[in-house]
């Protein structure tokens, strides 16, 4: 019989577990290595193994603490993941479960604007084909920043400046914190739904780059794309560059260049249409003198001055054409007759019937109609048929001579 006490499988891994949560260390640490077979789990959990040259641990991370997460975990990405070890005592495993997973190295900030400047350039949003162009003189403009902002003040003074005719219609939206991505995002597409709005110019202020991350989310990237309103970001200082700026159709590198961009100077406008009114008119003067000078010319010439003159001209050049057309056509005809007369004369000398008129004839088969040139083709008693110059003869063959040599 054993006399130390027995422990169940259960008791024993639950024992592990309550030393690896009470040890002082292993409650709260921080451990540095190398994501490996990373799964993103249906539920929402994360499960991964964080590996250095030495050893593997395994770690999970569940649905509330990775929902915080900037970027997107990936095999091979090098990180920094707080939490607290313990044992799963089903399995009887221990693992590392994950509070807090930042970047190591890049920053969270930075590698999770990489992810997404290259996930959206993949599907296409930075496109330069897709861009439209910014309406040249818009009666409307939608601006979609933070109502107590420095930006919306700036782009006022701006526009109102230099074209106080175009109407502003405001959509306002939180430009920095966790709701600013979806306030944003929700002001677009209102402007859209309006419809009134020629172009929105969507920005806010300089400020680091915790301030300007809405600007950096894919709901605010996915809502400029999906804008059927052209769109020109804004956002920050003229060095600062935001997922925002790829995907509009324009970027301006502060909010008041936004709006010098959008809308012309009023009275650079009525200079220009001035001088281009005034240039019109010295063209049409010029067209009117050399018009005048072109006609005085034509009125001083002997033929505007008496056209019948031009017209008998005419006229008498018609008659001469007409005298030499009948001409040519007579000589012509005359060509042809005599073509015409000589063949009928060949013709005439090969034809049957002028042998006929020098006291020739020809004789034929009575029955058959064949012409006969032989003795032979006939029988004595045999009836034929002579044809002269005039008339036909029809004779019975009394008599057959042959080999008839015709003498001179």
């Amino acid at each position: 019989m054993l006399t130390q006490q027995v422990f169940t499988v259960t008791e024993v891994n639950r024992h592990v577990r309550q030393l690896l949560e009470n040890d002082q260390i292993l409650r709260d640490i921080w451990v540095r290595g190398e994501i490996s077979n990373f799964k993103h789990h249906t539920s929402g959990h994360m499960y991964f193994t964080l590996k250095d040259d030495g050893s593997a641990l395994r770690c999970v991370m569940f649905r509330r603490q990775n929902s915080r997460l900037l970027f997107q975990p990936e095999n091979g990405m090098k990180v920094l993941a707080r939490g607290y070890v313990s044992l799963y005592e089903r399995d009887g495993l221990y693992q590392l479960y994950v509070q807090e997973l930042r970047a190591d190295g890049l920053g969270d900030l930075h590698l999770a604007f990489e992810q997404l400047k290259k996930k959206l350039e993949a599907e296409g949003l930075f496109d330069s084909a897709r861009k439209r162009a910014i309406p040249v003189l818009p009666s409307k403009i939608g601006i979609v920043t933070s109502t107590t902002g420095a930006a919306l003040r700036d782009i006022i003074s701006v526009i109102t400046r230099r074209f106080p005719n175009v109407e502003l219609i405001i959509a306002p939206a939180l430009v920095q914190g966790e709701e600013a991505p979806a306030e944003i995002a929700a002001a677009i597409e209102l402007l859209n739904r309006h419809g009134e709005a020629e172009v929105i110019i969507v920005g806010r202020g300089g400020g680091s780059l915790e301030e300007l991350w809405a600007f950096n989310t894919e709901p605010v990237a996915r809502a400029i794309y999906a804008s059927r309103i052209p769109v020109i970001s804004a956002v920050g200082h003229q060095t600062d560059f935001t997922i925002a700026d790829f995907v509009a159709d324009c970027r301006a590198p502060t909010p008041s260049a936004a709006a010098e961009m959008v809308v012309p100077v009023k009275e650079e406008i009525r200079r220009n249409l001035n001088a281009s009114f005034e240039r019109l008119r010295q063209a049409l003067q010029r067209k009117l003198e050399w018009g005048r000078n072109r006609l005085e010319n034509l009125q001083g010439r002997p033929v505007m001055q008496r056209p019948e003159t031009l017209l008998n001209e005419a006229r008498q050049a018609v008659d001469l054409w007409e005298k030499e057309l009948h001409r040519q056509m007579e000589l012509r005809l005359g060509e042809r007759v005599q073509v015409l007369q000589r063949l009928a004369g060949q013709l005439n000398s090969l034809s049957p019937l002028a042998v006929l008129e020098r006291g020739y004839a020809f004789c034929r088969e009575v029955d058959s109609g064949k012409i006969i040139n032989n003795s032979d083709q006939v029988e004595v008693g045999g009836l034929v048929e002579v044809t002269l110059r005039r008339g036909v003869l029809h004779c019975r063959v009394e008599e057959k001579k042959e080999d008839l040599h015709w003498q001179k």
